[in-house]
């Protein structure tokens, strides 16, 4: 008897039906074929346990089961059930009340037949109601993830024998369901970290605001304990709020990475990624035998923290070059391609010499004009030329820190950004590709950020005195572009150009020569 049973397979972002084909013949043996990896292969020792624990079993006899198409390949345990309600019907161990062809079915098995999460439930989702299956029977801990796709039966199971009980008896299983848009809009206006726990740093925060208003990378340089990492952390909760859009792409993206697990349902604030300094490029921009998104496509559509920048091995950084470009990042296998999205806000911190302090004659520990070229010659100029934004950071003075009265709130600040990305948006629509002026090229720099005649001399005598480099030009132009934009200014003034001026420290003479 021959029974078909679908389950799906993720490549990237997207999934993959997968037919499951089981043929029971005359004869001895357990042949699975259609290119299964060795999780794959294992499952028969998981499905004879869990099926015998439950009161079934593999007949014996001569099983072979075909993974189509069968020149892709599979990896994973998630193909357990699939492959065990296959069995159990092609056998005649149970009967279809309900078709199986009708439901996507995953889920990994225990030996005692209950079911273990299984990643990329929500791009299994999207793909199962795109190829109109009546639903989708998974493990009960990934069905919220799950249940954010509309238009599909999302059932959770706890066991086998929920899903053998379904089937054969018609007994449900109750469908999850969400409501997208409260469980989206309801935790919006509640940040983890608050600008307003900030002391002093007021220039600091001014130019956080700018770049998040303009989706420009940041570069943050300062002694130890200046407040540089308490600033980045914050970064997110001045960014516009996802739309929803956003927030299934990123949901996605951390599905397929198997992180949905502990919150469920829709992410609804931005990714914040933080890797430490001893990453490797494949761990930093995804990959291995059967590539995962890494940590630049888990901060899409959010922030990406490099503290240390230096202390990175210059091979990790360089990989980064062509993402913050792209805004993607392609891995290419011998048989296969996948992409993976990475539209993320680049914050570094540094200290500004390898003590960590420069030209402070107080300083704990001074180092040497030699060693601080050195530290400062690992970041490579093609990377700092993608940095928008170079700020220094000072420690805060001591009646800062102990004043009572607090800063001015995240949401108050969210409020000017968002109002100045609707300007962008509304500015490029109709390019495809550009979004905010971060993301823009020499012609619309040309076209967006043109300057009248004594602002053109102010930015003229400012680059022959501050001895600033070539690569600040359109630099400073886009800042300047996104300081207009706050103030809701069409034309860019003097008082835009030399603030922007100012954030071009690592240009200036003395740092990088």
């Amino acid at each position: 008897m021959l029974t078909k049973v679908y389950g799906s397979a993720v490549f990237g972002v997207d999934a993959t039906t997968i037919t499951v084909e089981v043929n029971v013949d005359n004869g001895i043996g357990y042949h699975l074929v259609g290119l299964p990896d060795n999780a794959i292969k294992e499952s028969n020792y998981r499905i004879a346990a869990a099926l015998q624990n439950n009161g079934y079993r593999i007949p014996g006899k001569k099983l072979i089961l075909n993974m189509s198409p069968a020149d892709l390949r599979k990896e994973g345990s998630a193909y357990d059930l699939t492959l065990a309600m296959g069995i159990l019907v092609a056998t005649g161990q149970i009967s279809e009340t309900i078709p199986l062809k009708d439901y996507i079915i995953m889920g990994e098995l225990s030996l005692d037949g209950k079911l273990q999460p299984i990643r990329g439930a929500l791009p299994i989702a999207i793909n199962a109601r795109e190829e109109g299956f009546k639903g989708f029977i998974l493990p009960k801990q990934n069905a919220k993830e799950a249940a954010i796709v509309q238009g599909i039966e999302i059932l959770g199971a706890e066991t086998i024998a929920q899903v053998i009980e379904f089937f054969s008896e018609d007994i449900p299983i109750t469908p999850t369901k969400i409501d997208i848009e409260a469980e989206f809009y309801e935790h919006l206006e509640n940040p983890e970290y608050d600008f307003s726990d900030v002391k002093g740093q007021e220039s600091v925060k001014r130019c956080m605001e700018i770049a998040a208003a303009g989706g420009h990378n940041i570069i943050l340089i300062g002694p130890p304990g200046s407040g540089k990492t308490m600033l980045a952390k914050r970064l997110p909760s001045i960014l516009p709020p996802f739309s929803l859009t956003e927030a299934l792409e990123t949901t996605k993206i951390h599905s397929v990475a198997g992180r949905t697990l502990q919150k469920g349902g829709i992410m609804t604030s931005r990714p914040f990624r933080s890797p430490h300094h001893t990453i490797s490029d494949v761990a930093l921009v995804g990959g291995g035998t059967y590539p995962q998104p890494g940590e630049i496509s888990l901060a899409h559509n959010g922030v990406l923290f490099l503290d240390e920048l230096p202390e990175f091995k210059r091979s990790v950084l360089e990989v980064m070059r062509q993402p913050l470009e792209d805004r993607d990042v392609t891995i290419s296998r011998a048989k296969f391609t996948v992409t993976y999205p990475s539209s993320f806000m680049l914050v570094a911190s540094m200290n500004p010499s390898p003590g960590g302090y420069f030209n402070d004659p107080e300083a704990p520990v001074v180092s040497s004009p030699q060693e601080m070229q050195r530290y400062l010659s690992k970041i490579s100029g093609p990377l700092l030329d993608r940095i928008d934004i170079h700020i220094e950071v000072t420690p805060v003075p001591f009646d800062k820190l102990s004043e009572e009265r607090k800063g001015e709130q995240s949401v108050v600040i969210r409020e000017r950004v968002t109002r100045a990305r609707e300007i962008q948006t509304l500015r490029f629509s109709e390019f495809e590709n550009i979004h905010y002026n971060a993301q823009m090229g020499v012609k619309q720099i040309r076209k967006y950020c043109k300057l009248n005649k004594s602002s053109l001399e102010l930015l003229k005598t400012a680059m022959e005195r501050l001895h600033l480099s070539a690569r600040a030009y359109d630099r400073i132009l886009k800042v300047a572009r996104t300081i207009a934009d706050l103030e809701v200014s069409e034309a860019i003034t003097g008082n835009h150009i030399s603030e922007a001026i100012q954030y071009r420290s690592l240009d200036r003479d003395g740092w990088f020569g």
